[in-house]
């Protein structure tokens, strides 16, 4: 890697206080903006860019597996909500309610969605009435209120966006094969677009989502060794369908309950992006996903023929999201600007460029210089491109490998968890005791039961009775 010199001074170093770097990277990336009510913040266009794109690339991938978008209404009747106590028994410390209309009162509180379980399985039980009408495969893209008493840009605030997909079904088998294909379709998406390595498997009963029979879940692992849960696939089974009354006239023409899935993602995914990728110059944004690809920075621009020979580079490089930096600005201040901002690829061009026939392109990450032919460039910034996209893929494995553990006895667990920034590889009983045990001693839970299992010993690192289950363990966000 090439020698990094630091543009920007105004970040905190990320291994002096990662909490402190997160925050003046959101801040300095001008990705977000407090606003005057605590806990909701201001998403910036820098911020909403990076967030449009993972929508349109989620929304392809779903529409890909016969998704379709509705929308549903903001508010909830609070009898609704009680319908599947487990539900709203989970969610109560966390809920908004609206009282008042205007300068009148509601004859019932309203509540501002924390998830809308309620409302689709309120609208499926009046619109579905056969078997034929099945299976109904619905998404949109909308904001929750979370009344959360910590908060932290992108990763818990008391709005965020997010897409909430919902499904019901005529068969138990169906429902689960929607539940592990939307779950890979997260996981892809994580891998694929944004860089990001994760960890696949099912929560334990008191980690699920309230009213699932069983939530899966895509776990990655930040530059700090936390965990941060990064998206969730949930299978109901019948229980909503029971509590709202949603059946259907099977092929027997007996009546029958649906089958019910949800699944989500939410902008958390933009924290993931920073604390995976980036540095102390600021964010790091992997190409397939940045707003802007490559920033075109001309060097002397007011020397003739400087900027209309990056004007042309631009033109000749269509094809991807390209930018010319033209303000009034020196090249210094531009370079910084466009590290802290994540953009993969810039390209200098000044007037000794120009008249050798060539210009520089240096890599976000890397700090890399590369010289090319102009002509060349759009070429080359391709290969740059995906080799950027590709390697930072390949850096956050090798993190992910290098800061995970294997305990096989309580001791090695416990020595682990005194220094250890990281997942805890350990076999379990399968009791909630134990896991509570746990998290209670060493401030850590269960991140997920993962798909791959792994014989690791014969008893739980906890109570030492014979295992079930090989769990990940971690602290988390």
């Amino acid at each position: 890697m090439a020698e990094q010199k630091k543009f920007v001074e105004s970040i905190t170093p990320r291994d002096q206080d990662f909490t402190q770097w997160y925050t003046d990277v959101c801040i300095q990336a001008d990705l977000i903006a407090y606003s005057n009510l605590k806990g909701f913040m201001v998403i910036k266009p820098a911020g909403y860019a990076i967030w449009e794109n993972c929508q349109k690339e989620l929304d392809r991938r779903f529409k890909e597996t016969g998704v379709q978008n509705v929308y549903m209404p903001l508010l909830i009747p609070e009898n609704l909500m009680k319908k599947e106590g487990e539900l709203v028994n989970g969610f109560a410390p966390e809920v908004a309610w609206v009282t008042s209309g205007g300068t009148e009162p509601l004859t019932e509180r309203l509540c501002v969605r924390p998830t809308s379980e309620t409302l689709f399985s309120d609208f499926f039980a009046q619109d579905v009435h056969s078997y034929r009408d099945l299976p109904r495969l619905y998404n949109q893209w909308c904001s929750v209120v979370r009344w959360e008493k910590e908060t932290r840009p992108f990763l818990r605030s008391r709005e965020f966006l997010w897409q909430e997909g919902h499904t019901i079904h005529e068969t138990a088998k169906e429902a689960e094969e929607r539940t592990q294909q939307m779950l890979n379709v997260y996981a892809d998406f994580l891998s694929q677009e944004l860089a990001i390595p994760t960890i696949k498997g099912q929560k334990t009963d008191k980690e699920k989502f309230a009213g699932a029979e069983a939530t899966y879940t895509v776990e990655a692992l930040m530059h700090d060794g936390r965990a941060l849960q990064s998206g969730t696939s949930h299978y109901f089974g019948s229980k909503f369908a029971e509590a709202y009354d949603i059946k259907v006239a099977g092929r027997d023409n007996k009546e029958q309950y649906v089958y019910q899935t949800s699944w989500g993602m939410t902008t958390r995914i933009i924290g993931a992006l920073i604390m995976v990728h980036g540095d102390d110059s600021g964010i790091i944004l992997p190409p397939h996903i940045a707003p802007i690809q490559v920033m075109i920075i001309p060097i002397q621009q007011r020397k003739e023929g400087v900027l209309e020979t990056a004007a042309k580079i631009a033109e000749s490089l269509s094809e991807y999201r390209v930018k010319v930096d033209d303000s009034d600005r020196s090249p210094g201040y531009k370079f910084s600007a466009q590290e802290v901002s994540g953009i993969p690829l810039r390209i200098e061009i000044g007037p000794k460029d120009i008249a050798a026939g060539k210009a520089v392109i240096v890599r976000r990450d890397t700090r890399e210089k590369i010289e090319c032919a102009i002509d060349e460039l759009p070429a080359k910034v391709g290969e740059e491109l995906e080799r950027m996209q590709k390697e930072m893929l390949e850096r956050a494995e090798k993190h992910l490998e290098a800061h995970t553990f294997a305990a096989h006895n309580t001791e090695e667990f416990e020595e682990n968890f005194k220094g250890t920034k990281g997942f805890v590889k350990a076999m379990w009983c399968g009791d909630p005791a134990c896991e509570e045990k746990i998290k209670e001693k060493y401030n850590v839970t269960s991140r997920c039961i993962p798909f791959e299992q792994e014989h690791l010993s014969d008893v739980c690192v906890c109570c030492g009775r014979p295992a079930k289950k090989m769990v990940y363990w971690g602290r988390a966000y």
